[in-house]
């Protein structure tokens, strides 16, 4: 069970470091998701699995909603 927690965060961390290289917009939406980013990254060399998850869910809760309401853009 932790090996495939661990997996599936290292998985959605990689996905979302790859997809805010064409992310723009809002500085505060921007400025939290690099902080889940970076607080998922800390909490994966530290053990603590569920909260790095949870980081990483919270990092792609903030990025789909500031894209929802336009705060944020993809760039082309």
């Amino acid at each position: 069970m932790e090996e495939e927690l661990k997996n599936e965060t290292l998985k959605w961390l990689k996905r979302i470091e790859m997809r805010m290289r064409g992310v723009d917009g809002d500085r505060e939406f921007m400025e939290n998701i690099r902080a889940y980013i970076s607080d998922s990254s800390y909490f994966l060399d530290k053990g603590d699995l569920i909260r790095a998850f949870e980081c990483v869910v919270w990092a792609w809760a903030w990025l789909e909603i500031g894209l929802r309401v336009r705060k944020l853009h993809e760039n082309a």
